[in-house]
């Protein structure tokens, strides 16, 4: 069962185009800045289990750094293989400086 919402960073810990890569109930969660949108996903492709918050941010699309796997951020949908199994997402809210993602 979820814990509800933890508070994870600042919202300047994340500038716009960045990602940061933080602990959600010791789950490894990506946070990502798409032009002042904050997003979340699990850190770890499902492909072979490389760090997203290493990837590469097209747009709203996160490149795996080891094999080039791409998933839409805003749905986790996995876009190009190797990946075939979608990232899981996580809701975020923002509230004055505070990011805080719902542990569920």
């Amino acid at each position: 069962m979820g814990k509800g919402w933890i508070r994870v960073a600042a919202l300047a810990d994340v500038p716009v185009g960045t990602t940061r890569l933080v602990d959600v109930a010791g789950s490894a969660v990506c946070l990502y800045n798409l032009g002042g949108t904050i997003c979340a996903t699990q850190d770890l492709c499902t492909h072979d289990e490389a760090s997203l918050a290493d990837g590469y941010i097209d747009g709203d699309v996160i490149e795996c750094p080891l094999h080039q796997a791409l998933f839409d951020i805003r749905t986790g949908k996995v876009l190009n293989p190797p990946a075939t199994k979608d990232l899981r997402v996580y809701p975020v809210s923002v509230s004055d400086d505070a990011i805080s993602v719902l542990d569920e």
